[in-house]
C-alpha cells in the first residue's frame, strides 16, 4: 500500500491542524492505520494508532485529549485532527500501516508497521 501525507503547515501554539494520509494500492480497510512523529534531533515517537474499522483507537499519552484520529474507509484516507497544539508538537509526522491480519489491535511501535509515507513537517510557533 502506498501513503500520502499532508496538511502540515506552520501554526501558532493553541492552534490546530487537520493532517490526512490517503492509501492506494491495496484495500484500505484491511489495514490498522497509525500516526508517528520525529522532532529535529529526536527518534521517532508514536502519536495515535486507529483499528482498520476506527472502532479502537490509542494515542500516547502526550497527545491524549488534543488529538483524535479517525478514517474513511470509502476515501482511503486516514486523518489525524491536532487541537491545542504546543510548541513541543513541532516534528515531521509520518502516517504508517501494518495488516489487520498481524494485530487485530493497532500497535504502538514503529517497527512492527509495514508501510510508510513521506512524512510532513508540523511547526507550532510560541
Amino acid at each position: 500500500v502506498q501513503l500520502q501525507a499532508s496538511g502540515g503547515g506552520l501554526v501558532q501554539a493553541g492552534g490546530s491542524l487537520r493532517l490526512s494520509c490517503a492509501a492506494s494500492g491495496r484495500t484500505f480497510s484491511l489495514y490498522n492505520m497509525g500516526w508517528f512523529r520525529q522532532g529535529s534531533g529526536k527518534e521517532r515517537e508514536f502519536a495515535a494508532a486507529t483499528s482498520w474499522s476506527g472502532g479502537s483507537t490509542v494515542f500516547a499519552d502526550s497527545v491524549k485529549g488534543r488529538f483524535t484520529i479517525s478514517r474513511d474507509n470509502a476515501k482511503n484516507t486516514v486523518y489525524l485532527q491536532m487541537n491545542g497544539l504546543k510548541p513541543e508538537d513541532t516534528a515531521v509526522y509520518y502516517c504508517a500501516a501494518v495488516s489487520i491480519s498481524k494485530y487485530r489491535i493497532p500497535p504502538r511501535s514503529a517497527s512492527l508497521y509495514n508501510y510508510w509515507g513521506q512524512g510532513t513537517l508540523v511547526t507550532v510557533s510560541s
